[in-house]
């Protein structure tokens, strides 16, 4: 194991996990539940993320500075589904109202 990544909590750890995961890369947190010793621990005690393997070193730094950018997604704009007329956000994959997907 390696250590990678200190989260600012145990959330933002587990959805870099995931995303990790996502690219094949196995990752696991250390320093969870730590929250329920508030008090009693350094302020400065965040989980950590750990790579199983060392190999995945470069590719999960590559996977990390895409997660912290946040989803990009440049020239999308508000769009109408195609199905119920909605108007939906850009930001937004499917149709809230029907669950129809954006169109290509």
């Amino acid at each position: 194991m390696q250590r990678f990544y200190q989260a600012r909590d145990e959330l933002e750890a587990q959805l870099l996990i995931d995303y990790l995961g996502s690219s094949h890369i196995q990752a696991t947190m250390l320093g969870r539940y730590q929250c329920g010793a508030a008090g009693e621990l350094s302020a400065l005690a965040y989980p950590w993320v750990y790579l199983m393997e060392g190999r995945d070193l470069a590719r999960a730094q590559e996977l990390l500075a895409e997660f912290r950018l946040g989803p990009a997604q440049p020239g999308l704009s508000d769009w109408d589904c195609p199905q119920c007329g909605t108007r939906i956000e850009a930001q937004f994959d499917l149709c809230w109202h029907c669950g129809v997907g954006r169109p290509l």
